[in-house]
């Protein structure tokens, strides 16, 4: 009987479909404007069913023929992912399943699914060590990825930001250089690259930064979007103060937005969720997951909400490349807090689960210091806030973005210049197990506290020239870079007090003689 439910939906949606193709030829001169809606018509359709009938539908061929087509003209012709070093990478195997999933393509129950799609990853995986690129190379993603487009060595860059980010970025600049020019050479509208990795080892911090510097060298007006992670208080080398110190540096001087996340708060949401249960009684937590691979989902959530303007439709949608256009006042105050609600560790074999709340208390919920995935409050009464952004996914209505937008203007600390502007994305398509979602976009001056705890780690270590000898033994890295990338690191805090301490001007109105 469900089977001949599905039949019938099928000749529905196939009927729909030739009808809208009768009523666009005659309104379109266009015959690409008609495909385009005739495609956006069949993923909108694709993406609201669920079980057997998205399983009927890929056996009539309609994923093959809607979701990679429209991935190709939307988030293909958009952003480059350059997923670098092992936490870089850990997070991109968390990230394509995920974005797979929301386009009906399964990893994991059917093997064929990725066959049929035929979908390839425009990404450039780069790891000095092969222990997580493997499953790359022959797991069940192998087919996503173009294998000539992988960069990897042995035997890595020992924690250590100077081998990574001069040995390594010298050896391996052309093959990087290629690698990035084929993927490039593959979308006809590029607008920028999103990076991810690490800053306390060796790799994520120095290779990660060389090859910030080489996009900019070599694609100036694209943007370069990062998103990475800082150890904070759960260091697991004892270089990582240098190595967060002197890639922090690069990321100020060659990156045109950063998103920073926190090893403490992702671990700190992980155990909030562990204690949270739903209505059932039950914990929604799958405990039989590492903790890492449940903050990598975190981190993950955030990346396709972010990236969910590029990739589906949407009423008002926000494209990446708007983000610095409307959250970056100055060149280098490019860091962004960034929090999500709800908040769901989705792992692998986790149950999708709905939430029933209501919207102002997800917005409430948003706004909290618990889902920062960076431990400071960007409201608190003692910074301001420099510019902001508000992007929802699924079941939210104009009206609730905008009776929560002003509570949250009236409730927060602005500078003169910025309070009254407030950029809004709302894209169609929910995510996985929700029926809606927020993510927010701050540029806050409470950012500089990040930036004041880099220094004190360094200091510490610095001040007995601990482990200094392991840098400076390597070619191009002289003692001063130290000194320099803390000089940097300083001005940047005091430019950020320097706006927190702005005082309003007042222009008096003219005067009619």
């Amino acid at each position: 009987m469900d089977y001949e439910k599905n039949i019938i939906v099928l000749m529905a949606i196939n009927v729909t479909e030739q009808l809208f193709r009768s009523i666009f030829s005659e309104t379109l001169e266009n015959s690409d404007e008609e495909e385009e809606l005739v495609e956006a018509f069949l993923l909108e359709a694709h993406l609201r069913l669920r079980g057997p009938l998205r399983k009927a539908i890929r056996i009539e061929g309609y994923v093959e023929e809607t979701v990679p087509r429209f991935n190709t003209k939307q988030f293909r012709e958009h952003y480059r992912m350059l997923p670098i070093g092992q936490c870089g990478n850990q997070i991109g195997s968390a990230f394509w399943p995920l974005a797979l999933h929301e386009y009906g393509i399964q990893t994991t129950t059917d093997v064929t699914d990725l066959n049929t799609a035929k979908v390839k990853a425009r990404a450039v995986l780069v790891d000095m060590e092969d222990s997580v690129l493997s499953r790359f190379k022959q797991g069940p993603l192998r087919q996503l990825f173009d294998q000539t487009c992988i960069v990897t060595n042995y035997p890595g860059s020992g924690n250590n930001w100077a081998i990574g980010y001069y040995v390594h970025g010298s050896d391996y600049h052309d093959r990087l250089e290629e690698s990035i020019r084929r993927i490039v050479e593959r979308c006809d509208q590029l607008h920028g690259f999103l990076l991810m990795h690490s800053l306390g080892g060796g790799t994520g911090s120095g290779l990660g930064t060389a090859t910030l510097k080489l996009l900019r060298d070599n694609y100036p007006h694209v943007e370069r979007i990062v998103s990475c992670v800082y150890p904070a208080n759960t260091q697991d080398t004892i270089t990582a103060p240098y190595n967060t110190l002197l890639a922090t540096q690069e990321l100020i001087e060659h990156a045109t937005c950063v998103l920073p996340v926190e090893n403490k708060a992702l671990l700190d949401i992980c155990n909030a969720q562990i204690n949270k249960r739903d209505n059932t009684g039950q914990i929604n937590y799958n405990a039989s997951c590492k903790p890492f691979q449940d903050m990598n989902s975190i981190i993950v959530n955030m990346l396709l909400h972010l990236t969910s303007g590029s990739r589906f439709p949407g009423n008002l949608n926000m494209d990446m490349n708007e983000i610095a256009t409307n959250l970056v006042p100055y060149p280098k105050l490019h860091y962004i807090f960034s929090s999500i609600s709800p908040v769901t560790l989705s792992a692998p074999n986790m149950c999708t689960m709905q939430e029933a709340k209501l919207q102002d208390e997800v917005f409430t919920n948003l706004w909290s210091r618990n889902n920062q995935l960076i431990r400071l409050d960007p409201l608190q009464p003692t910074s301001v806030i420099l510019a902001a952004a508000h992007i929802a996914r699924g079941n939210t209505t104009l009206t609730d973005i905008k009776r929560n937008i002003e509570r949250f203007q009236n409730k927060s600390k602005f500078t003169s210049w910025s309070k009254d502007c407030m950029k809004i994305g709302l894209c169609s398509v929910p995510p996985a197990g929700h029926s809606s979602s927020l993510l927010c976009l701050l540029n806050s001056s409470a950012m500089s506290s990040l930036f004041k705890d880099i220094i004190r780690e360094f200091s510490k270590l610095y001040k007995k020239k601990a482990h200094v000898h392991h840098y400076t033994q390597v070619h191009g890295f002289e003692e001063t870079h130290f000194i320099e990338s803390k000089e940097n690191i300083l001005n940047l805090c005091e430019c950020y007090a320097e706006i927190q301490n702005m005082e309003e001007t007042s222009i008096s109105r003219l005067q009619v003689i």
